[in-house]
């Protein structure tokens, strides 16, 4: 069945990326909750790659502002919580367990090129997850990109040193009026062809 077109218009239609944010809170449980619908989404032999950092303290938000460029480190200052999605390179190794149906672990095992192309693939399609996810549940994102990812896995993936990052997105309530006009959005013939 397909979803109401309200539920539509609130992870799609209506949605925006936000540059400002409200002063309204994020809690725990909602991190949790974006959480536990991101893991639920389809990822190649069930890897599920993403390793996922919630910025929420003031002292994380500066260190991962100070790593960000032009105005993203303003926006990570005002934001409640931004996320930093990286990829596990290793992440073959939690296959036995996330894909117990073959040796699914083998496929990747001696093949570090192979398997960074598929973390950063799935993390990336775990990130448009998170996205979706937080939407869903009345929450506004704004991810980016423009940081220093070396300097960011070194400050935030000390202890998973596999780990890389792929992007960063805020999280909370978004300020209406810190959005642009919606650029535009094309049609199907666009970009489009059923052959």
């Amino acid at each position: 069945m397909a979803l109401p077109d309200a539920s539509l218009d609130q992870i799609f239609r209506k949605a925006r990326s936000y540059n400002g944010w409200l002063d309204r809170p994020v809690s725990d449980d909602q991190l949790r909750a974006i959480w536990d619908l991101v893991r639920m989404g389809p990822t190649s032999a069930n890897m599920l790659p993403a390793r996922i950092v919630w910025v929420k303290s003031e002292q994380a938000k500066e260190r991962l502002a100070s790593l960000s460029s032009g105005t993203n480190g303003d926006k990570i200052r005002q934001a409640p919580v931004t996320a930093i999605i990286g990829y596990d390179i290793d992440f073959h190794e939690q296959l036995p367990w996330l894909f117990p149906h073959t040796d699914a672990r083998s496929w990747f095992e001696g093949d570090e090129e192979g398997r960074k192309v598929a973390a950063m693939r799935n993390s990336s399609l775990q990130g448009g997850y998170f996205i979706l996810a937080a939407r869903a549940l009345g929450l506004d994102t704004g991810p980016m990109s423009g940081f220093d990812n070396a300097a960011v896995d070194a400050a935030f993936f000390a202890d998973q040193p596999r780990v890389r990052s792929n992007f960063i997105c805020s999280v909370g309530y978004g300020d209406p009026s810190t959005i642009f006009e919606r650029s535009p959005r094309p049609d199907f013939e666009t970009f489009n062809a059923i052959v």
